[in-house]
């Protein structure tokens, strides 16, 4: 049985990640970590808590001694270089100091190329401090993320970045099923790699 380990994985792209893996694999359990525990996804298998996932100790403590994969789903743009720590480097570096002690299989990172030059160069620092790990790193880059029923001020943009898209894939928003799917088959490759 997969065990997988998810910080902040209650959002909008974990809880995606989460359901084509039960698809995927029915008997897949999941330990959900977040600030507030909650999840709108129920399911026998999902197992939510509320943990603070940038305090290595307080993970730790609700982990379980073997689990197969990690992912860090923790992110978000920052101007301030402290906040921005808290937001993003910390929770990596839980996940990748967990994945070592645990022997994780895989883990997996979703890095981002929209957003202020900080926030991306910060994300790609995060991404290449985790490649440094014995254990392999599986990463999703996506633009803006859309689909399952999105609606917030983002996603105000999608039509245009629709069309920039024809001229850059960088600018081409990406369904948020695709990023699921992509993620997950990163992982396994990783894992199977290793």
């Amino acid at each position: 049985m997969t065990k997988i380990v998810m910080l902040g994985g209650n959002g909008y792209i974990g809880r995606a990640v989460t359901a084509h893996w039960l698809e995927k694999e029915p008997s897949a359990e999941f330990l959900v970590l977040s600030r507030s525990g909650k999840n709108q996804l129920t399911s026998p298998q999902i197992d939510n808590r509320a943990v603070d996932v940038t305090d290595a100790t307080a993970v730790e403590a609700v982990l379980p001694e073997r689990f197969d994969y990690i992912i860090d789903f923790v992110g978000a743009p920052e101007k301030d270089p402290a906040a921005f720590d808290r937001l993003n480097k910390q929770p990596a570096t839980v996940m990748k100091a967990a994945a070592e002690k645990h022997g994780a299989r895989a883990m997996g990172f979703v890095q981002g190329q929209l957003g202020d030059k900080a926030f991306v160069q910060g994300k790609a620092a995060i991404a290449a401090d985790l490649a440094s790990s014995s254990v392999p790193l599986a990463v999703t880059n996506p633009t803006l993320v859309i689909g399952n029923g999105r609606q917030d001020s983002l996603t105000k943009l999608a039509p245009l970045l629709k069309f920039l898209g024809f001229f850059s894939a960088k600018f081409k928003p990406v369904d948020v099923n695709a990023v699921a799917t992509e993620l997950i088959s990163k992982l396994e490759a990783a894992a199977n790699e290793n």
